[in-house]
């Protein structure tokens, strides 16, 4: 915890102090979704231009830039229902690199963890590539060796539907949480050294995940059920776990999944499973609910870092970092936009964290992550060859 020199006058000039040192690992961010069902860009990352301030939505170079945001999970990320998602998965990767190649001198493509302090050497931003669902497999284990070649080294692995391998937080179980071909889904991912996150993933599917891998995992963007109990949170047990485990929680900014009050509020417009329903203008969407059931109560960024805190006291302190999930819709108030990382850095130095802690949360967990996520796939592959096989081929006992 932090010293006595620390007040609360300078509290955002210590944040910024601590974020040059140890930029912003930003665990998950849907700018590629946002480009692609932009009714003018039409996933054309030049025409969408990146380098202006887009009031409408919430992330753009120069936001990055002014949240010190030092490396980014971008979300290839497709609805469960897409009609082709083999293809839609391959397109969303390609929107990614896109992004990279249209601005080399502000995204460094990021393959492994050294190429965090490589991008920070060179005044860039490490951008790391994350599929956002596996519905993109088709069922099959071979994509994941195609994607790991196009640069792809987290894998959330399902969205807000249960598939034939994993069961989703906010969708009836099928699978009792992972069966046979989900557990071989895993352990390729171990195997190619691809980061494993369980956000978006039931419950009991994060436990039968920490039972076999042999990797660390992620929750790139999840908070405390204990602080709100949306099912895409994560319960304690599963955060007590992670200190074995040696895998982190990434806080989120997801209003609905922050704020107890607007959880309750939002029970009366989703399922029973607090699904929210995929918009091209999420704002839009959330003013037309407000207008028949009235204002909505807000989620703050005071209570992110009440997340944080709880995070913190259930998984320790090495197992935390931020996953925003900026996605063009509804945000805390206080974190409107990526530019807004300090600002949530400095009240958790008010609340008490020492700068070292914050150097932890902002990047040192992550990078920690990640480099034993590649220790443990190349130790794999000298010793075992690809997992080859579809969903058929793999039966429980």
């Amino acid at each position: 915890m932090a010293d006595g020199s620390v007040t609360a006058d300078n509290a955002l000039a210590v944040a910024r102090d601590v974020l040059k040192r140890a930029p912003l690992i930003d665990g998950h961010n849907d700018l590629p979704w946002v480009i692609r069902v932009d009714r003018a860009a039409r996933g054309d990352v030049i025409a969408y231009d990146l380098t202006r301030v887009h009031e409408r939505a919430d992330t753009d170079i120069p936001r990055l830039r002014e949240g010190m945001v030092g490396a980014q999970f971008w979300a290839a990320f497709q609805p469960t229902n897409a009609p082709h998602p083999a293809r839609t998965a391959l397109e969303q990767i390609d929107l990614i690199r896109r992004i990279e190649e249209a601005h080399p001198d502000v995204f460094l493509p990021a393959r492994r963890a050294a190429d965090y302090a490589r991008a920070k050497s060179l005044g860039r931003i490490a951008s790391f590539i994350a599929v956002e669902g596996g519905v993109g497999l088709e069922n099959s284990l071979s994509p994941l060796r195609i994607w790991r070649a196009a640069g792809v080294r987290l894998m959330t692995l399902c969205h807000n539907e249960s598939l034939d391998w994993v069961d989703s937080a906010t969708d009836a179980p099928r699978n009792g949480g992972l069966n046979a071909f989900g557990r071989a889904v895993v352990g390729e991912l171990n195997r190619l050294g691809i980061v494993i996150d369980l956000a978006h993933t039931s419950h009991e599917a994060m436990r039968r995940v920490l039972d076999v891998t042999q990797a660390p995992v992620a929750l790139s963007h999840s908070n405390a059920y204990s602080l709100c109990d949306h099912p895409r949170n994560a319960p304690d047990d599963v955060l007590k776990r992670l200190k074995a485990n040696g895998g982190l929680v990434m806080a989120t900014f997801v209003p609905g999944f922050v704020s107890q009050p607007l959880r309750d509020w939002l029970r009366r417009s989703r399922d029973p499973f607090g699904k929210a329903p995929l918009a091209a203008d999420p704002k839009a969407q959330f003013a037309e609910i407000e207008a028949k059931q009235g204002p909505a109560p807000k989620a703050s960024l005071e209570q992110v870092a009440d997340h944080i805190v709880r995070l913190v006291e259930t998984a320790g302190l090495d197992h935390v970092g931020v996953g925003s999930d900026y996605f063009g819709g509804a945000s805390p108030v206080g974190l409107e936009d990526v530019s807004r990382f300090p600002h949530l850095f400095a009240e958790l130095v008010r609340r008490g964290f020492s700068e070292r802690d914050l150097e932890k949360m902002s990047s040192r967990n992550m990078l920690r992550v990640l480099r034993r996520v590649e220790t443990v796939g190349k130790s794999l592959r000298r010793s075992r060859p690809p997992a080859i096989g579809r969903l058929e081929d793999y039966r429980d006992p």
